[in-house]
C-alpha cells in the first residue's frame, strides 16, 4: 500500500460508516482555537437516502481543510507570511482537495474549494506585506506621450510611403 495516498484510503474506508450515521456536523475553526476534537451530532432525518458527489466531496474537502488547520498549528504566527514556512501545508491542502476532486470525477477548482482558499488566506495571510509594491499607471503626461506618438507617427508613415511610391512611379 502506498504511503503517500494511506491517508486518503482510510478516509475511504472510513467514509461509508460517516454516510450511514450522518455524524459529521459543521465544524467551525479558528486560528485561535484548533483543536481536533469535534462533536458528533447523527442528522436522523436523512439517514436512509443515497449522497451525491459533491456531498461526498464536501465531507473530504473539510478533512483536507481540518488537515491544513492541524498543519497551521505547528507554524508560529511569525512564521505565517514566509512561503518556506507554509509552503508545504498550503500545497498539501491544494494537492488533497485537487486529488479528491479527480478520484470524485468532481470539478476543481470549484466554489467549495476556493472558498478553503480564501479562507486560509482571510486567517493566516491576510497581514501579510507584499514582497513587490503593486504595479500602478504611468503618470499622466507619460501615458499621454505613449498614446500620442503611434497615433501622430501613423499619419507621416502613410505620407512618407505615398509621396516614396509616387517618385518611383514617375522614374519608371
Amino acid at each position: 500500500m502506498d504511503g503517500q495516498h494511506l491517508p486518503f484510503q482510510l478516509l475511504l474506508l472510513v467514509f461509508p460508516v460517516a454516510i450511514t450515521l450522518k455524524t459529521y456536523s459543521e465544524i467551525t475553526v479558528s486560528p485561535h482555537n484548533t483543536s481536533n476534537s469535534s462533536e458528533i451530532m447523527p442528522n436522523d432525518t436523512a439517514l436512509n437516502y443515497p449522497m451525491d458527489i459533491g456531498t461526498v466531496y464536501a465531507f473530504i474537502a473539510k478533512q483536507c481543510w481540518l488537515n491544513f488547520v492541524h498543519q497551521m498549528t505547528n507554524v508560529s504566527k511569525v512564521q505565517w507570511c514566509e512561503w518556506r514556512a507554509v509552503i508545504r501545508p498550503y500545497n498539501d491542502l491544494k494537492t488533497c482537495l485537487e486529488s479528491s476532486a479527480d478520484y470524485l470525477n468532481y470539478s476543481f477548482p470549484s466554489t467549495l474549494s476556493e472558498m478553503y482558499f480564501v479562507s486560509s488566506h482571510h486567517m493566516y495571510f491576510l497581514d501579510c506585506p507584499l514582497e513587490h509594491p503593486p504595479l500602478m499607471d504611468p503618470p499622466e503626461n507619460v501615458l499621454l506621450a505613449l498614446i500620442i506618438t503611434p497615433i501622430c507617427l501613423i499619419p507621416f508613415l502613410v505620407t512618407l510611403v505615398v509621396l516614396k511610391s509616387k517618385d518611383s512611379e514617375m522614374k519608371a
